[in-house]
């Protein structure tokens, strides 16, 4: 253990607010009777208030003041950093070691009730993983070792449509994470563009020493939620054609909360759910979101996607027909 931990270490067992000797202290923190002195002055000298008592029953403790300071974690906050992490991490988040680290010295550096009141509200709530995504580490280090240093990348990557992975030269500005995927926002050299390139269909990459100036201001994230929903679709109101739905509460509810029409959502009542869509998209997009809820919901206009889904359907029912 470091001399830095070690010092946070008594910090944290003072902060129970009972006295500890220095034998109790070197005992629990399997150290030097002599380093636990050491250290003690040194705190002292670089302002933490410590009282020591000496003489029977004495001890070191803090001043209450410091107990309370902001410095240190209460129960609640430690309980919160380990349940973002637990999240973190089941959601594949690349700086795994890292984290585990800082997570165990939060574990490590609480008294005995803080220790049971953070494990019932830990065993409480439990995060599920959908696929192991560690695969995917190295990769996202890479990158994000790219983007701080806004140093260009080779990779070769394969999207959905072809069979071969094909060669692109790309200046990375930011990594997000979206819907169970990680995605890197770069420039690409080939298409002269920015676009997003999913992680999982990067089959290598190299940093290249070419350097490049990431725009200011640029924000990853709104880029990707904007080649999501295009600016186009919030035009000419008179280009939007209304989509009526009604069913079961929960279907709706379930409809309303999708990534996509949340965002074209004009009215909602116990029954009945509205959006406001363009053709394309209600014609194209729209069938193929719907045909999961079966007899829960009900198309009430426009009568052409009805017509549409019947199609779709028809032509499912042919595929596995052949």
């Amino acid at each position: 253990m470091s001399k830095i931990d070690s010092m946070m270490a008594i910090l944290w067992l003072l902060k129970s607010g009972r006295k500890m000797t220095a034998k109790q202290l070197s005992e629990k923190l399997e150290m030097n009777i002599r380093t636990v002195y050491r250290y003690m002055d040194a705190l002292s000298a670089s302002g933490v208030p410590i009282i020591s008592d000496p003489g029977h029953n004495g001890g070191y403790s803090l001043l209450h003041d410091f107990i309370e300071s902001p410095l240190l974690f209460s129960v609640e906050e430690k309980t919160a950093l380990l349940q973002a992490a637990d999240f973190a991490k089941k959601a594949g988040y690349y700086l795994d070691e890292d984290l585990e680290r800082a997570t165990s010295k939060l574990k490590t550096r609480s008294n005995q009730d803080q220790d049971e009141k953070i494990r019932q509200h830990l065993e409480g709530l439990e995060v599920l993983a959908p696929v192991d995504k560690s695969a995917a580490e190295p990769l996202l280090k890479e990158l994000e070792q790219a983007v701080l240093n806004q140093a260009s990348i080779d990779m070769w990557y394969q999207t959905g449509r072809e069979e071969q992975p094909k060669h692109r030269l790309v200046d990375p500005y930011g990594i997000i994470y979206w819907s169970h995927n990680w995605y890197v926002i770069a420039f690409c050299h080939l298409k002269k563009e920015i676009r997003s390139f999913r992680t999982s269909r990067i089959k290598g990459l190299t940093q290249t020493e070419e350097s490049f100036i990431r725009p200011e201001p640029f924000s990853a994230g709104e880029f990707f939620m904007k080649t999501l929903i295009p600016e186009s679709e919030a035009g000419n109101p008179d280009e939007l054609i209304p989509l009526v739905i009604s069913g079961k509460i929960s279907a709706l509810d379930n409809l309303c909360q999708h990534w996509y029409l949340a965002h074209h959502l004009k009215e909602r009542s116990s029954g009945q759910a509205v959006f406001s869509l363009t053709k394309e998209a209600l014609y194209t997009f729209i069938p193929n979101l719907l045909l999961p809820y079966g007899r829960a919901i009900q198309i009430m206009e426009p009568l052409e996607l009805k017509r549409k889904m019947i199609e779709v359907l028809n032509d499912l029912l042919h595929y596995y027909q052949e």
